[in-house]
């Protein structure tokens, strides 16, 4: 049975607000500064930070309309979706998107367990006064069996939001989103104040122009700001299925991204000010050593977050308090963005005739046992994000297949015609669309393997594992999709 029709987001606020729970999330506070730190020169990171911004607009911003208008005008998942917009035979290219997302959602939902644990351990604990305390707490987390443990409570929260659809998706993002802006405002402007903090924020800026000769620093730039904004994975055009025809998509597009784009920078500030001040300031440490720390803590330096802002918190006035609300401000803004994913893979079920209810039991426990892997392991789930974030190139990639199939003009006209109080479609969007985000993505991906075979190899053998199993199953997906609502 398909869901009731007019389950829509109630105003165009709601949307707003879990469109950017989509952005938000623990990829801006806690992979977007590792990211920075990872693809530093001896000079600074600031090469890094123009070749993100670079592609939110020539990549990001453009393939976030793509993704709302083909939302909107199917009313149905990926699967749904692609074949709507492509035809009957590109189905599974929608199911290769969705388990992009839903790969994700994987190791992130570890991710969000790792906030958990730290929001409870700081509760009950004193927070680290020193690097090797911060470490203590940290490796004693990772060596017991509580990350698969908080693993599994996010999971369970994660469905327990989406249980009832978009009526509790948004009512729980009009709570999370605003308690995380202000925390993170809040523990900016403390991390700004320590001594030799100014330090940190002019090694982030100061751009290091060698490092843009290195492909991996664009591959990292394009799948980070895929990463941040949500764009390519699937999520922008599952909420979009909810909204009313009435409701700007290009505004929403613009305001979301680059207001995401702005929550990572602060996160960085927070994050290199911290780490310059307490390994320059006190510790003595030269550039290069701090660089260096900050670039091993843990495989990818996924520790960064954990290992720093508890000492961070520990040097501020009413620390411990500032620091129970920030890691309970990042838990949420982790549900924000996985609750998405799981949405989003649950609304596909939906579309083959499954209820609700048993949608969401099904993804909730089968991505439970597909991250245990990633809780166990740091280096598993490192891999795991390598893999399915380079994948979101490729999704990105057919998104904007999607839309020249269907036709870039046709797009623009419905929207135009059914939306109200919107911006105008910019003059470059169908140029990116057409011509520039499919020959940057595939520029990247072929420039990366060349460079990275090794690491290419187990990609393509994930990615193509998933493929080849949609394409199998085209003919009996497409057989049991729903019959389309109507979009009114």
């Amino acid at each position: 049975m398909m869901e009731n029709q007019n389950n829509r987001f109630s105003s165009r606020f709601t949307f707003l607000l879990s469109a950017l729970g989509i952005a938000v999330g623990t990829g801006n506070i806690w992979r977007f500064p590792r990211i920075v730190a990872s693809n530093a020169g001896d000079d600074g990171a600031g090469a890094f930070l123009v070749a993100w911004i670079t592609f939110l607009f020539l990549w990001s911003i453009p393939l976030i309309i793509v993704e709302y208008i083909m939302g909107r005008q199917s009313r149905m998942g990926t699967v749904g979706a692609f074949s709507n917009f492509m035809g009957k035979p590109f189905a599974f290219l929608g199911g290769f998107v969705g388990v992009v997302s839903t790969a994700i959602a994987f190791f992130y939902s570890v991710i969000v367990g790792w906030n958990i644990y730290y929001f409870g351990a700081i509760i009950f604990t004193d927070l680290p006064q020193n690097n090797d305390t911060s470490w203590a707490l940290w490796s004693s987390f990772q060596n017991s069996s509580l990350p698969i443990i908080f693993h599994a409570i996010a999971m369970t929260v994660g469905g327990l939001a989406i249980f009832k659809g978009v009526s509790s998706i948004e009512k729980v993002n009009k709570i999370l989103i605003p308690i995380l802006l202000g925390i993170v405002l809040l523990s900016v402007f403390r991390a700004v104040s320590l001594p030799g903090s100014l330090d940190g924020i002019a090694y982030l800026f100061t751009p290091d122009w060698s490092q843009l000769r290195r492909p991996g620093i664009w591959v990292d730039a394009l799948a980070q700001n895929a990463f941040d904004t949500g764009a390519g994975f699937g999520l922008f055009l599952t909420y979009a299925i909810y909204i009313r025809k009435k409701y700007g998509i290009v505004k929403n597009a613009f305001t979301t991204a680059i207001g995401n784009n702005l929550v990572s920078l602060i996160a960085a500030i927070m994050i290199f000010s911290t780490v310059f001040s307490i390994l320059g300031n006190e510790m003595g440490m030269q550039k290069s050593e701090i660089l260096d720390v900050m670039k091993t803590s843990g495989p990818a330096a996924t520790g960064l977050t954990f290992i720093w802002m508890p000492q961070l918190f520990a040097k501020m006035a009413f620390g411990k308090p500032l620091a129970i609300l920030f890691f309970l401000g990042l838990s949420f803004a982790g549900f924000s963005s996985l609750i998405s994913m799981l949405e989003l893979a649950v609304r596909n079920l939906i579309d083959f005739g499954v209820q609700r209810s048993s949608a969401v039991l099904w993804i909730v426990f089968s991505s439970f046992l597909l991250g245990i892997p990633s809780a166990i392991s740091l280096e598993i789930l490192g891999n795991q994000d390598f893999v399915w974030s380079v994948g979101l190139i490729i999704s990105g990639i057919l998104m904007a297949i999607a839309a020249i199939k269907y036709g870039i003009d046709k797009m623009m006209n419905e929207i135009s015609i059914e939306s109200e109080d919107d911006w105008p479609f910019p003059r470059w969007w169908p140029l990116v669309v057409r011509f520039i985000a499919p020959l940057v993505g595939f520029t990247l991906v072929a420039w990366w393997m060349i460079e990275s075979p090794s690491f290419f190899v187990t990609c393509v053998i994930q990615w193509g594992t998933v493929l080849t199993f949609f394409y199998i199953m085209n003919s009996y997906l497409t057989k049991k999709l729903s019959n389309k609502p109507s979009s009114k």
